[in-house]
């Protein structure tokens, strides 16, 4: 299996910089030692002072992270006395660039400058000790290794810094991801809950007052208590159907016009078959429609039919059986649906109902406007002006 430096790099990574630090010092302490003991003489022969400025060195690189500038105060001190005291000139300076490193990498502008001054000194110090090496020479080889330290140290923190942009802009967007998955989901229970309300409450107000009509006939008249189990029988075949399309909707992606959702949703043709549901509820219901008829989106259409279902829901639920008027107009660029009825003024729907929250939310799908207001001769009336598409945007 051939060597790969990734793994290795991946599990020094993992390690905590501390532990990091200390192998790195203790490396450049013992080498330090072996080659000032056995490498070329280059000055005074090692003796325990010089191991021990040695230390002072390397030693404080463990806690280069924590205190740069302090560690660098301490190490180039010992290694400017190291070089003072003659013995091996060429040791003890590779450290002082990884502290300048650093500092570079975690420290401001002021404690850079110092860092490099003191850094430059030592070098420059140490190069001068050499037989024929000129002060320039020697100032301005430190100069570019200080330069080439702190450069590396500052484009690590320019890297750290991105990358910390970088995980603070994903951890953002996947922020954004999950609040736009939930207003998706919220968009669409909403939707679920308005088709529940709107099936719901329309066949279950009609069946039952069939069923307490019936119950009422029952004895006295069993012809029309048969009409009334009709009514209730077609009447609830109809609400399973739409729940039957209703719950397709948790199995099938459909977009809001056009799809397996709207395939088999009650619509604008649908109104006569409404009216006469109605009226074997007893309530007396004209439906009007005039204009140019053309075809409507399938989206549209079912919420033209919703705002009809769920009026005439409200007249049957709340001002009995009263004589009712529907009347639809297609405009040139809008469809304006009117319901009103007539007899004593009611309110649209009793406090913290849902019907007419429901249809502002349909109104409101396809940019409309919806206003329910009391009649001055009593009543109720329910406005809704949908704009329409032009006719070649409907398939």
């Amino acid at each position: 299996m051939p060597f790969t430096a990734e793994p290795l790099l991946q599990r020094s990574s993992r390690l905590n910089p501390l532990v990091l630090d200390g192998l790195m010092a203790l490396a450049l302490v013992v080498g330090t030692w072996v080659w000032d003991w056995c490498g070329p003489n280059m000055g005074k022969p090692p003796d325990l002072l010089s191991l021990t400025l040695t230390l002072l060195v390397n030693g404080p690189l463990v806690l280069r992270r924590r205190a740069p500038l302090t560690v660098l105060t301490i190490s180039a001190a010992a290694s400017f006395l190291y070089h003072l005291l003659g013995y091996h000139l060429g040791l003890n300076t590779v450290g002082l660039l990884v502290i300048l490193y650093t500092l570079a990498a975690h420290s401001r502008a002021a404690a850079n400058l110092v860092g490099v001054a003191m850094t430059v000194a030592v070098w420059t110090h140490a190069s001068m000790l050499q037989r024929n090496v000129s002060l320039t020479s020697a100032l301005g080889s430190a100069v570019v290794l200080a330069a080439c330290a702190v450069g590396a140290g500052l484009s690590a923190r320019m890297l750290a810094e991105r990358t910390r942009q970088l995980a603070v802009l994903a951890q953002r967007l996947r922020d954004e991801q999950r609040a736009a998955s939930q207003r998706a989901v919220t968009r669409e229970r909403v939707r679920i809950a308005r088709e529940l309300h709107d099936i719901v409450a329309h066949h279950m107000s009609v069946i039952s007052v069939q069923a307490g009509l019936g119950r009422f006939v029952a004895l006295s008249d069993p012809a029309m208590a048969h009409v009334t189990l009709g009514v209730i029988a077609e009447t609830s075949h109809e609400a399973l159907s739409e729940m039957r399309r209703l719950l397709s909707i948790l199995r099938i992606e459909a977009n809001d016009d056009d799809g397996p959702l709207y395939t088999t949703a009650p619509g604008l043709k649908d109104l006569g078959s409404l009216a006469e549901r109605m009226r074997a509820a007893g309530l007396p219901v004209e439906v009007t429609i005039a204009g140019a008829v053309r075809p409507l989106p399938p989206g549209l259409d079912l919420c033209v039919y919703r705002i009809v279902q769920e009026s005439l829901t409200n007249v049957l639920k709340h001002a009995g059986t009263v004589r009712t008027r529907v009347h639809v107009t297609h405009g040139p660029a809008s469809l304006t649906i009117c319901v009103a009825n007539d007899g004593t003024t009611v309110s649209a729907q009793p406090p913290g109902g849902h019907g007419l929250i429901g249809m502002t939310e349909r109104v409101r799908l396809y940019q409309g406007t919806i206003t329910a207001r009391e009649l001055p001769s009593g009543g109720f009336e329910v406005l809704a002006i949908l704009p329409l598409p032009p006719p070649d945007e409907v398939d």
